[in-house]
């Protein structure tokens, strides 16, 4: 690889990882508001998600799981 190369190959590499990151902050803020949201909660109640069950399922999974549902509801 000659220099040109490597200094590109760099660049782009930083600009995936400064990507990634940023989706992850971006994640990770929706998931918490999603979280404090009314409709979760209630979600978490009716499938009777208790705090003990909360710590076995990652919030991540559980958010997941509740925009999936709530998609599929809308979709039908």
């Amino acid at each position: 690889m000659n220099k040109f190369n490597v200094t590109s190959w760099n660049n782009n590499s930083a600009r995936v990882i400064t990507k990634n990151e940023s989706e992850s902050r971006m994640w990770d803020s929706l998931k918490q508001a999603i979280a404090v949201s009314s409709g979760f909660q209630r979600w978490q109640l009716e499938r009777k998600i208790n705090e003990g069950q909360q710590q076995n399922i990652s919030l991540d999974r559980q958010v997941s799981i509740y925009l999936r549902e709530t998609l599929e509801t809308l979709a039908y």
